[in-house]
Parts: C-alpha cells; structure tokens; sequence
C-alpha cells in the first residue's frame, strides 16, 4: 500500500503555534542518508512503513510513502479513511519567536508519521493506491 501526501504545510500555523518556512528541510534532505521511517503516531517502537520520496515544493513537504502491511491496524485505518493525518518528528535547528510563536527556520527530520489528529489540520493524505482500493498509483 503507498499513499502521497503532505507531511507539513508552509506558512500556516499549527495548533501549537509554529509555522514553517519554505526551505527548512532543504538541509536535512541534502543531508540524510538512511531511509526515513514510517510511525504510527510518532511511536518508534510502532513503525509500519518506509517513505520513498519526500521533498519540499511549494506547498510544504510532499511524502509519497508505503506501509508494510496493509492488511495490518494502520493499513486498515488507513484505507477506511479512520487516519489521514501526516505529521513530521524533528529538531528544530534554527527559528525565530515572535508574538504569535514560533517560525521554523530550519529543522532536522527524523521520521514521518501517519496521526489521527496532525497539528497542521491540513497535513494530510491526499491519495492512496491499495489493494483494498483497486490501486492506482501516487503519483499525483
């Protein structure tokens, strides 16, 4: 099963009062080497799949992603439409306060994870290929 959607969005607040800057995952994207996982609600004892691409364009950090087993509790959630949140485990590596919170400047990303409640509503998926859906391909 492989999904596409937005990890993160630019430039809108989240329920935690941090907004995004375009550019900052530029450097820990040039930078990672390994696989970026797959988390169930940002457990790491609980990851379900692998991201295979992911990259900043213009609206935000874009994830095309697969879960392992589609037929497990993530898989199912997944495709019933009980989860569609996307969310992003990181450190922050440069950011400014200001009177309305945080701006992230730039971050170090570790792991990227599928979340009932995203704390940018809009960080969501937005298409999903399964075998329980006839397939298709996110590309898109």
């Amino acid at each position: 099963m492989r999904f596409a959607g937005y990890a993160a969005l630019f430039g809108q607040r989240d329920a935690g009062r941090d907004v995004i800057r375009p550019g900052a995952f530029a450097r820990t994207l040039a930078e990672r080497r390994d696989p970026l996982p797959l988390f169930w609600q940002h457990r790491a004892d609980l990851r379900v799949g692998w991201v295979e691409t992911v990259a900043e364009d213009e609206r935000g950090l874009r994830v095309i992603a697969s879960v392992d087993n589609p037929e497990g509790a993530a898989g199912l959630a997944l495709t019933r439409g009980d989860v569609s949140g996307l969310s992003f485990g990181y450190r922050a590596r440069d950011s400014l306060r200001t009177a309305e919170g945080r701006e992230l400047i730039a971050v170090d990303l570790f792991e990227v994870s599928l979340v009932t409640h995203p704390m940018q509503h809009g960080a969501r998926v937005h298409l999903l290929s399964s075998p329980f859906r006839g397939g298709g391909s996110p590309q898109g």
